[in-house]
This record gives C-alpha cells, sequence and structure tokens, in this order.
C-alpha cells in the first residue's frame, strides 16, 4: 500500500477558519484511493520530531497573538524544517504559516517577529487594523499541466512582498497586498497561500498536486492518482467563480 506522512504543526493554535479541514480533506482523498495516510501533529514544548521523515508539513493559520506564541518555538525547529525542505518534504502553509516561513512579519504595533527566512518574502500589517484584505479570492494558476481558477476565503492586515515566485494571478480579491496582481508562494515542494475555506475542499487539484508529489517525491515508479468524481466541489466552486466574476 501507497502511504504519505503528515506533520500538522501547532494544529491547537492555527486553526482560523477551519483551516484544520485541509487535512481532513488529503486524508479522504488517499483514502478513497487506498493510500494509507498517517497524520502526526507537533505544538509547542512537544518532543521534537525527525521532520526529515515526513512527506508533508502543513501548518495553517492564526491571529498576531497565536503567531507570537509560537514564533519562539518555530525558531527552535528552523533547521530542521529547513533540512526537511532541501530534502524534498513538501510544506503546504496558510495564512501565519506562509507569513513566518518568510522573512519576518511586522504587526499592527510595528513589533517585528522573525520568521525563518527560508524564502525572502516578508510581511507587514497595516497599521490601521480596520484595513485588511478580506473577502473571496480567486486566482488563475496551473496545477499538472492545466490552468485552473482556484477559489479561496482571505482575510489578512499583512501585506506580503518580494514573492519572486507566487502561486497565481489574481482574478477576483487581493491577494499578497491590497489589489495585488498576484496571490500565494509557490515551489515544486512548497504551497503558500491566505485562502482560507479550508482551501482544499474547494479546490481539488491542489490536493491532488500534493498527494501526488508525496507519493513520487522518493520513488523510483511514478504513482498515477486514480481519478476521484469531482463533479460535485468543481460545479459548487464554478457557480461562485462565476457569481464573482460577473458583478
Amino acid at each position: 500500500m501507497n502511504k504519505i506522512k503528515i506533520l500538522h504543526m501547532y494544529a491547537d493554535m492555527l486553526d482560523l477558519y477551519g483551516d484544520s479541514g485541509n487535512m481532513e480533506i488529503i486524508s479522504y482523498r488517499c483514502k478513497m484511493r487506498n493510500i494509507e495516510c498517517i497524520i502526526d501533529k507537533y505544538s509547542i514544548d512537544s518532543e521534537k520530531p525527525d521532520f526529515s521523515s515526513y512527506d508533508l508539513i502543513y501548518i495553517g493559520g492564526g491571529a498576531d497573538l497565536e503567531q507570537q506564541h509560537i514564533s519562539e518555538d518555530l525558531q527552535k525547529c528552523g533547521d530542521d524544517i529547513k533540512s526537511a525542505y532541501k530534502k524534498g518534504t513538501f510544506l503546504f502553509l496558510i495564512c501565519g504559516g506562509y507569513q513566518l516561513l518568510g522573512k519576518y512579519y511586522r504587526d499592527a504595533d510595528g513589533v517585528d517577529i522573525p520568521g525563518l527566512g527560508l524564502f525572502d518574502y516578508y510581511t507587514i500589517a497595516e497599521p490601521n487594523r480596520r484595513k485588511r484584505c478580506i473577502g473571496n479570492v480567486i486566482i488563475r494558476t496551473e496545477f499538472m499541466g492545466k490552468t485552473v481558477d482556484i477559489l479561496g476565503f482571505e482575510n489578512h492586515g499583512g501585506q506580503t512582498h518580494g514573492v519572486k515566485t507566487p502561486l497565481g494571478s489574481v482574478l477576483y480579491g487581493h491577494g499578497n497586498c491590497t489589489k495585488s496582481s498576484y496571490e500565494g508562494y509557490f515551489e515544486e515542494n512548497v504551497i503558500a497561500t491566505y485562502m482560507h475555506g479550508p482551501c482544499l475542499a474547494k479546490n481539488p487539484e491542489i490536493s491532488d498536486y500534493i498527494i501526488k508529489y508525496c507519493l513520487n517525491r522518493d520513488s523510483n515508479e511514478k504513482v498515477v492518482l486514480k481519478e476521484l468524481d469531482d463533479a460535485l466541489e468543481k460545479d459548487c466552486r464554478q457557480v461562485m467563480i462565476d457569481r464573482l466574476l460577473n458583478k
């Protein structure tokens, strides 16, 4: 049986807008394909695991307070996460997780929360807390050779700058900054985004990209994923996309 091993970091603190549901979606889509999916959890003061032994590391979203609480602990894990990333472990990062793996996050009070510096981007929050990028967001990107319009929900005061390889171009909503042209950050083994929701429930293409990568990263025989019936998810997404773009 094929197997995927996942480390869900700070699930007890970073779970805005049902972000933990992303792991339920991954688990479900693996189950439908008879793929074993093991999900371990790590939080503050947990015993440090072997990060490089995981196929996927997932960090969800949280408010400034939660990010401040986990920042010091995350720094302790920094070298291990960097090593896992360099060895090919996939990083899936939502909102706060996205911000904290960059250089730093400067909150609305001007206080810098250090990031891991794994990537060159950085985030500066609007001093006026009422100025937020909030609402539905649609981005256009490519997954597994197909152009896909992805739907999510964003709610962030932080403005992320210096992103060299975004996840996609913004068709509706804000993106990395207020009225930005691009959203998220992307590498072969990294997806970072402000899309909550949980976003994988609305976008099966992202789930399958992650699952396929994890199965194939150390395999000589490339796995071809069994097709699932995603008609309902895609139809529901398209209804919302059409409604938003045709306003």
